[in-house]
């Protein structure tokens, strides 16, 4: 139920970066918990729900600095106010 709702929050909100990367760490953090949960009924390893939980921090790592270097050269996080094509 918590993955739906991230992807609908990701999908009908898509006015400002950072709550576009918000609902992204939500989803990844409901697959993490359903992962783990998956794991521990079955009895197996919980080594790749740490490899899954070191992507997920890279990857929030790599959001906030693309969202830091589009507030320092745009000026905001608008989607609207900038043109992602643009070179």
């Amino acid at each position: 139920m918590t993955f739906f709702c991230g992807i609908w929050v990701f999908s009908s909100n898509r006015k400002h970066l950072l709550s576009t990367l918000l609902s992204l760490e939500f989803i990844v953090l409901s697959l993490y918990l359903i992962m783990y949960f998956y794991l521990i009924s079955f009895n197996y390893e919980l080594y790749f729900s740490m490899v899954f939980l070191t992507f997920s921090v890279c990857e929030g790592a790599l959001g906030l600095s693309i969202l830091v270097s589009m507030i320092r050269s745009y000026g905001n996080d608008f989607f609207n106010s900038y043109s992602m094509l643009q070179c």
